[in-house]
């Protein structure tokens, strides 16, 4: 399998999904800015959205969204990272993920094209509302997003939840969710996937 990933985007999360369920897999690094990869290839020409992440399965087909491919990847190779199809839990993990997909990752929009003058404070106030409703969520002890299992939920919200720190933004005032990043960090697939995309293994 050939996943399609930038450095510390949102392909991080099915990165780490690949390694949780210990699929083989090729990472292939894809310049975001130039749309090409290392070699020069036009990556339009391998998917036309132009996007990350993206999947090659062995049989050639693509799959691109990350939603999509993280159930995708958890259906076929590692049914342990997802609540079963019709259940409430896999509503709930749908209701996580178009959330994280959604209203949180464009929360950082601002923040990612901030205009010279812009207020940095106008630009991190939508950031950290939602991080204040995904510590609500934590605050009552669970574990992981979902409950008591990792599941593909956890990867995509780490992933996200990186950006934050990228940008200076402290989790002080967010201990639960603060302590939630240092549990999916410690996790050794997590680790594997920080170091292979040259990240930092921040996120306590």
């Amino acid at each position: 399998m050939k996943l399609y990933y930038s450095p510390g985007t949102c392909s991080l999360a099915p990165h780490i999904v690949l390694r949780e369920a210990g699929v083989p897999h090729q990472l292939i690094k894809v310049d975001l800015r130039r749309h090409q990869l290392a070699d020069g290839t036009d990556y339009y020409a391998v998917n036309p959205k132009g996007s990350v992440p993206a999947i090659e399965t062995g049989e050639g087909v693509l799959l691109t969204e990350g939603v999509a491919v993280l159930q995708y990847l958890a259906d076929q190779h590692a049914p342990a990272l997802a609540p079963a199809n019709g259940t409430l839990g896999r509503a709930r993990l749908h209701e996580i993920l178009n959330y994280v997909s959604s209203d949180y990752a464009k929360a950082y929009t601002p923040l990612f094209y901030l205009a010279d003058g812009a207020s940095r404070a106008d630009a991190e106030r939508p950031v950290i509302a939602k991080l204040g409703y995904l510590d609500s969520l934590l605050a009552d002890g669970r574990a992981f997003i979902l409950g008591s299992q990792f599941s593909v939920a956890d990867a995509y919200l780490f992933a996200v939840t990186r950006w934050a720190i990228d940008f200076g933004i402290g989790l002080d005032a967010v201990p639960a969710l603060k302590a939630y990043m240092a549990r999916v960090a410690a996790r050794a697939p997590v680790r594997q996937a920080l170091l292979a995309e040259g990240l930092a293994a921040h996120g306590a």
